[in-house]
């Protein structure tokens, strides 16, 4: 048998690759600045989010979170196992690869690794333990009764409760540096920036999220009132647990497949939960992304069969076609998937009390056909009525159909796309080129703004600039942004581009001068963005930048990470040749200097909006401050 690759030769492997012409070699890259960026090969995207740091050898998509080294690209691209990735890494470096028993150091780290998923075991003891002798514990078994389940499904899932308070689980395990440390490497604790620990759920119904083994990984918590956000929280990545690969339920579910046929995959842990309650247990559930094709692939060595369950309004096709372009790549001959729409109003949960297990399987088995919902859609893009329809039918088709592996389904898919548009196989493929997938966005509003007072369709504004005259100086004719930019950024969007890609600076920031400047378009922003990251874990960019995403900013920050800003700012002062962090920290002073000249300005539009609103709540003080700023304007 094989030893195993040594750690040091991995590094050292790492070290020699160029990650730029590994990823360069499969997708089309595209220097800008000191990085290089291209449409994620992970994700189905209209603009690049995809970067790629050479000096950090590291990838990582703003858009959906893709992450990693070289290493990982080739496992995630390729679909390697790890020793084949290396092995073919190896290849391109021309080395060999060496083999070696494992040394008293090596056994040493998997032993940590191994304790590492014996404390997540007795966190979910501790927490299976507080649902039945927690001083609340009648409230919040009242709260599971509520929702239907039963003492067999809590047990089978090993449902458990969180209660309130900042450090039960050190009390609990004992306050050592080695429990302090494991806790905080499998994110069951938080340290901020004063050295503080706390306990990362409190006062959560609390789901244990299991390996295909059985061991407990990682967390889901649900909150218990309403009012409560974030609805649901999962833990972090951590060395054991990565949320992109794993789905909730599968270890109960693989149990269970001696009795079913296929595997369906719901939204939520409740929909699994709700759905094993009455009978259907072969169930699984995302964890906050979307599925994927590595989802797909596994989901495919464990049954020939999948049924995607979405809701049946437009966000929920939407999903499923995302669902459907990862299956593609995915799907081999004697393998299936199905898509099955809930009525309105109606989820997983709720459906299956009303027409039991019966019912719902029923509609599982009855579920729209691959093949079916492929055509629907494209025949909603197309007109097949008219020739020149069928001639674009034909190119859709075949940016959907290439993708599915050379089969039998490739070739049923191409005789399917024949019958409709009146044309042999062979000259569909011969006259018609593939026009690549666009899973269709929400359509946008264009008048409508974010809670932050961010345009959510639109990041780039015109806006006042540093190098602008203070308030109440007149605004020469040949103003324009500074060295001939040609593009205008909002003061906010200049600000969080630099803090994305420099989140150390935050700290340097005074966050509580940042709130108490009056409100302007983007402030609220920009003030949670220097507020999270000053007590992020970490300082790294991509840590730091996932860390604002599990907040719920990823939709809101992504445009701006992915934007051109930062590159035409480093052309404009390329012959200055400067440190990095030294530029993004004096451009970043002067962005937040500009934010302050301009406050006067953003006050005084606030008032006058009211005035002109006939605002009742207004003072006398606001208007006598609303005149002296009007005064000052025509100064």
């Amino acid at each position: 048998m094989a030893g195993l690759i040594p750690n040091d030769f991995i590094d050292d492997l790492l070290e020699r690759t160029d990650i730029v012409e590994v990823i360069g070699q499969r997708v089309p890259l595209k220097r800008k600045g000191k990085d290089h960026w291209a449409c994620c090969p992970f994700h189905n995207e209209k603009s690049p989010s995809f970067s790629v740091n050479p000096a950090k050898q590291f990838y990582y998509c703003f858009g959906c979170g893709a992450s990693g080294t070289a290493l990982k690209f080739l496992q995630e691209y390729e679909r390697l196992p790890f020793p084949e990735a290396v092995e073919e890494l190896a290849r391109i470096a021309g080395v060999d690869v060496p083999r070696e028993e494992q040394s008293p150091q090596q056994r040493e780290r998997q032993k940590r690794k191994r304790s590492l998923y014996d404390l997540m075991a007795s966190c979910g003891e501790y927490f299976a333990h507080q649902l039945y002798h927690h001083p609340k514990a009648a409230d919040v078994q009242r709260y599971v009764l509520n929702r239907g389940l039963s003492e067999e499904v809590v047990q089978r899932y090993q449902i458990g409760f969180a209660p309130s308070g900042w450090q039960n689980l050190m009390q609990h395990f004992g306050d050592t540096e080695e429990n302090r440390s494991q806790l905080l490497a499998t994110g069951m604790t938080i340290r901020n920036d004063a050295g503080r620990e706390y306990d990362r759920f409190r006062e959560r119904l609390m789901f244990p999220i299991r390996d295909i083994r059985g061991r407990t990984i990682a967390f889901g918590g649900r909150v218990l009132s309403p009012d409560d956000k974030p609805k649901y929280l999962n833990s972090p990545e951590t060395p054991i647990f990565h949320k992109g690969q794993e789905l909730y339920g599968l270890y109960e579910a693989r149990q269970a497949l001696r009795n079913f046929d296929n595997i369906i995959i719901v939204e939520g842990y409740m929909d699994v939960v709700a759905l094993a309650q009455f009978g259907v247990k072969n169930a699984v559930a995302t964890l906050g992304t979307a599925t994927s094709q590595t989802h797909v692939s596994r989901l495919f060595k464990l049954t020939p069969e999948i049924v995607f369950c979405f809701d049946g309004d437009a966000a929920g096709r939407r999903a499923a076609l995302r669902a459907l372009e990862n299956t593609l790549p995915e799907i081999r001959d004697g393998q299936q998937a199905r898509f099955l729409f809930l009525p309105d109003g109606e989820d997983p949960d709720s459906l299956v009390r009303k027409e039991g297990y019966d019912g719902f399987m029923r509609r599982a088995r009855q579920a729209q056909s691959l093949p079916d919902f492929l055509f629907q859609h494209l025949q909603s893009l197309a007109d097949t009525s008219s020739l020149d329809g069928k001639a674009r039918l034909a190119s859709l088709a075949r940016g959907w159909i290439d993708q599915v592996p050379e089969g039998v389904l490739h070739q049923l898919l191409l005789q399917q796309l024949s019958t409709l548009v009146g044309l042999p196989v062979e000259q569909i493929l011969s006259s018609y080129k593939p026009i690549k997938p666009v899973t269709p966005e929400p359509a946008p509003q264009p008048a409508q703004v974010n809670e932050y007072g961010l345009a959510e369709s639109n990041v780039e504004y015109d806006a006042y600039y540093d190098d602008a005259p203070p308030y109440g100086e007149a605004v020469p004719n040949n103003y324009a942004p500074r060295n001939g930019m040609g593009v205008r950024f909002s003061l906010v969007h200049r600000c969080l581009a630099w803090l994305i890609r420099h989140p150390e600076l935050a700290k340097d920031l005074d966050l509580a001068a940042l709130e108490t400047l009056p409100e302007q378009e983007g402030k609220g922003l920009l003030t949670q963005v220097v507020g999270l990251l000053q007590e992020a874990p970490g300082a790294d960019l991509y840590h730091a930048f996932d860390y604002l995403c599990q907040h719920g900013l990823r939709a809101t920050l992504a445009p701006i990470a992915a934007s051109d800003y930062l590159w035409l700012e480093h052309r404009v002062l390329e012959g200055e040749n400067p440190d990095a962090t030294d530029l993004a920290r004096r451009e970043l002073e002067k962005l937040v200097a500009a934010l302050k000249k301009r406050a006067p300005h953003a006050e005084y539009e606030a008032l006058k909006l009211r005035i002109n609103n006939l605002d009742p709540s207004l003072t006398k003080a606001e208007k006598q401050r609303f005149l002296t700023l009007q005064k000052q304007r025509k100064l």
